[in-house]
């Protein structure tokens, strides 16, 4: 098996600067996700790995190896695309062993081989059949099986998992994640889809506009997100955000965020008082945000108007209106509530995230 290294890799389009200066590891039988909005950069990242695409600026490495002269057949990679790209006048096992086929590979190792995977991918009673007489999930798994058949050293995949249907795209996840465990192939995963990358990436590497934005594990990331893009990019329904200016009051410092003032966290008060700004924003998960039908005495609660319900079965978006901000909150479904009605919220100090407005960058 092998790492990916990746130091200052630039590439353009023109005018666009669609990777800039991107610098990250995977390591040896770690699964990377690359994840960010559409356009940030993540499959160029992606094709430039593989050798479709010549970067413009930077190196990358797939075990000891420099690889940006290198063609991709001698970059020992394998890569499962979005559309499968199975050959359909060809059986099941026909796709397996092409790859093994044009390396020359004897008969007897080839038929060992694909069925092995085949076994290993419970598709062995698949292999007589065409790709048009399979269902997505068995499209996807013979896909795999031919990246898989090669034993590459490296899993290139680029949202392999978006044509497939909710249920057995959940199903799929945990299937995929358990596979890449088994035979320990180190692989790097492109999807703009927040709940797959949490779910299955030991490493996240979240993108925008070619810009490298965090690296780290799902934890770090929806704990600690390093900015407000991440802040707001990770997290379903996303963080509730809140335009603040830093004032003094006595001896206290106060969040003003127009409609209602957030007492400073004592924690927070040396790092807010070092920046040259007094511009803040306070963010809050739904989830994290407390509310109540009516005040508690000596508590410095935030009045709102709940103005809509989204029912979710196990729990329940809540809209609210503070004066021009629209709150989301995630409240239990035995929470009765109805449209109207006048409610009070609360952002536990521990809770919530404050960044620095002028650069975006996290403080907590």
């Amino acid at each position: 098996m092998a790492r990916v290294v990746i130091k200052d890799l630039t590439k353009r389009f023109g005018e666009v600067v669609a990777v800039n200066k991107l610098s990250l590891e995977a390591k040896d039988r770690e699964f990377v996700v690359l994840l960010g909005p559409s356009g940030c950069g993540k499959t160029t990242t992606l094709r430039c790995i593989a050798g479709l695409e010549t970067p413009d600026e930077g190196e990358i490495y797939i075990g000891e190896r420099l690889v940006n002269d290198l063609d991709p057949k001698e970059r020992d990679i394998a890569m499962v695309f979005q559309s499968y790209a199975l050959y359909p006048h060809m059986s099941v096992f026909d796709n397996l062993a092409f790859p093994l086929e044009n390396a020359k590979v004897p008969k007897d190792e080839i038929k060992r081989k694909v069925y092995e995977v085949a076994k290993l991918l419970k598709i062995e009673n698949l292999l007589n059949r065409k790709p048009k007489q399979l269902s997505g999930g068995q499209r996807q798994r013979v896909a795999l099986g031919r990246a898989m058949v090669r034993e590459p050293h490296v899993f290139l995949m680029d949202e392999p998992l978006s044509n497939l249907d909710a249920k057995l795209r959940v199903y799929m996840r945990g299937e995929l994640k358990k596979l890449q465990k088994d035979v320990g192939i180190t692989t790097i995963y492109v999807t703009h889809d927040q709940v797959e990358a949490m779910t299955m990436g030991d490493k996240i590497a979240i993108l925008n506009e070619g810009v490298l934005q965090q690296f780290g594990s799902p934890n770090d990331i929806y704990f600690h997100p390093s900015n407000v893009f991440v802040a707001g990019f990770i997290g379903t329904p996303p963080t509730n955000f809140f335009d603040c200016t830093l004032i003094k009051k006595e001896t206290a410092y106060i969040l003003d965020a127009g409609e209602f003032k957030y007492p400073l966290p004592d924690y927070l008060l040396k790092r807010v008082r070092e920046r040259s700004s007094n511009l803040f924003i306070l963010g809050v998960r739904p989830q994290d945000v407390i509310v109540l039908k009516r005040a508690k005495e000596g508590k410095g609660l935030v009045k709102a108007k709940l103005e809509v319900t989204e029912p979710l079965g196990d729990k329940q978006i809540l809209d609210l209106k503070v004066g021009s901000y629209l709150v989301k909150a995630l409240v239990s479904p035995e929470f009765k509530v109805k449209m109207g009605d006048e409610l009070w919220i609360d952002f536990p100090v521990e809770k919530v995230y404050i960044f620095d407005k002028k650069t975006g960058e996290a403080l907590t």
